[in-house]
């Protein structure tokens, strides 16, 4: 070996080697079992929220057996007390009014007055006939009394004397006839005088100075319409069901749109006792104090009747109950958390709440809202106990 060439390097030792490539083994395989031993654990967290989400969580209710009150609402049509149209027995030419709409009149007022000159001449007609008839008979009376006293001494035959009288009865038949001609146009003249049958307000007019008049027009439009409107009648149409609960005298709160927020009491006042076979309604009538005037006939308005509350029935709320084709069935919950479908009926619908007739008992546990697909014996995972709330 020549003294200027490096010495060689020396082979490593194949131990070295040995234990490094164990070192990396080990750590591959610790590496390794990290990642499976994650694994796993998420497995296991992925399965148990799989298995909790699969169970349903549910809140529960007890029925309610407290006396929910219960209002019926219902749209209604005020209507004045009593109502008039005012049509002329009389033809003619309107020759005044007196009274406009919106006039408060008093029973017997002067509303108009019409001009029927045709009227006029059959009443002067007919006065001239009952004294041509009235002279008729003065004559015949006359000449009736002398001849029963020329009959009683026989100076003429008994047969002449019956015709005179016989002819007397005649005339004062025609007397009276023509007396009752004469009272009857006089009556129709008292009709020119358009009047007020009771107290109200002049809701209508239809009419004016020198308007044409026919009489007994009922057909057509009123010449005038008089409201009482101290007092107003209020139709509603309750429902069958809900018929037996609404009495004679039973409070009603009305209000109407243009005053928010406030209240009138009225009570019921008649009932037609009849379903209508279209609707399925009974029509009965409210009647309103309004003194002040504040209520107008015509006007739209909403009714609430207040219901007797039945203290024996059970209330659950609307969204416990479940329609299917088995029917309105309650899902319940038993001591080991397995849903009990029970078959129930409703005793009355009050909106919120209803109550129930048959099906349920005070110590059923009812699922406040039950989700969609529950079937008898379903586990479920209950969070919290409710209470129903009564019908406000």
């Amino acid at each position: 070996m020549s003294p200027e060439q490096p010495p060689a390097p020396r082979p490593r030792s194949r131990r070295g080697l040995a234990i490094a490539g164990t070192i990396c083994a080990l750590a591959l395989v610790v590496v390794v079992a990290d990642g499976i031993r994650d694994r796993q654990a998420s497995e296991a967290k992925l399965k148990e929220w799989t298995d909790t989400q699969a169970v349903p969580t549910v809140a529960l209710i007890s029925p309610s057996l407290q006396a929910n009150k219960s209002y019926l609402d219902l749209p209604g049509r005020l209507e004045a007390y009593s109502r008039a149209p005012i049509y002329a027995r009389v033809g003619g030419f309107l020759k005044a009014w007196h009274v406009d709409i919106g006039t408060p009149v008093k029973a017997g007022q002067l509303l108009a007055e019409i001009e029927a000159p045709d009227l006029d001449q059959q009443l002067l007609q007919a006065k001239a006939a009952l004294a041509s008839a009235q002279a008729a008979e003065a004559l015949a009376t006359v000449t009736a009394q002398r001849w029963q006293q020329l009959g009683s001494s026989n100076a003429v035959s008994r047969q002449t004397v019956d015709e005179k009288t016989g002819d007397l009865t005649v005339k004062q038949a025609l007397a009276k006839a023509a007396q009752a001609t004469v009272d009857r146009l006089e009556v129709l003249s008292d009709f020119k005088r358009l009047v007020a049958p009771f107290d109200g307000i002049v809701t209508t007019r239809n009419t004016d100075v020198g308007a044409l008049i026919n009489a007994d027009s009922s057909a057509g439009l009123a010449l005038f319409v008089i409201s009482d409107v101290q007092k107003l009648r209020l139709s509603v149409s309750i429902p069958q069901n809900y018929v037996p609960a609404v009495r004679l005298n039973t409070n009603v709160q009305i209000t109407v749109p243009e005053y928010p927020g406030k209240v009138y009491n009225g009570q019921v006042e008649a009932s037609a006792r009849a379903v209508d076979a279209q609707t399925g309604t009974t029509r009965m009538q409210v009647v309103v104090d309004n003194r002040g005037g504040e209520l107008m006939p015509g006007a739209f308005a909403n009714t609430r009747i207040e219901l007797p509350a039945n203290t024996q029935a059970l209330a659950v709320p609307a969204g416990a109950l479940i329609f299917d084709r088995k029917g309105l069935r309650v899902a319940t919950v038993g001591a080991d958390n397995k849903v009990k479908l029970k078959q129930v009926t409703i005793a009355r619908d009050l909106g919120q709440v209803v109550e129930i007739g048959s099906g349920l008992t005070a110590e059923d546990r009812v699922i406040e809202s039950p989700p969609d697909g529950l079937v008898d014996g379903d586990l479920v995972r209950v969070v919290n106990t409710a209470k129903p709330q009564a019908v406000r």
